[in-house]
């Protein structure tokens, strides 16, 4: 069973920092991107980041370019959002995702930045 476990969000300041990390389980995790995606309330989920997976090619979404860092580490089967400068806009519930024959997604973790 493919399994993605979010974790790492909270309650920051407007310019702190946080570290999401998702860990899966089920699929053969060195052979596959991972991506990040959040939502806002009342909004559409949006992709954030992806990582390769040889962890050669990195995508950032223009709203985060400069400020989050996204990598992985195969031996643990994480993959981690490094976001740092965080401001009330990147307000939302991330999700991280695999595509392993179909769409498969984290349970979300809540990141709430206060101004």
């Amino acid at each position: 069973e493919v399994q993605l476990q979010a974790s790492g969000g909270g309650l920051v300041q407007a310019g702190g920092s946080l570290r999401l990390s998702c860990t899966a389980s089920g699929f053969p995790f060195d052979d596959y991107a991972i991506s990040w995606f959040r939502q806002a309330p009342g909004k559409e989920r949006v992709g954030v980041s992806c990582i390769s997976s040889s962890d050669v090619k990195t995508y950032y979404a223009d709203s985060v370019k400069g400020r989050f860092t996204i990598s992985r580490d195969n031996a643990k089967r994480t993959v981690y959002l490094q976001m740092n400068s965080l401001q009330p806009e990147d307000t939302a519930v991330y999700y991280c995702n695999a595509v392993y024959g179909r769409n498969y997604w984290g349970q979300g973790t809540l990141v709430t930045v206060s101004s």
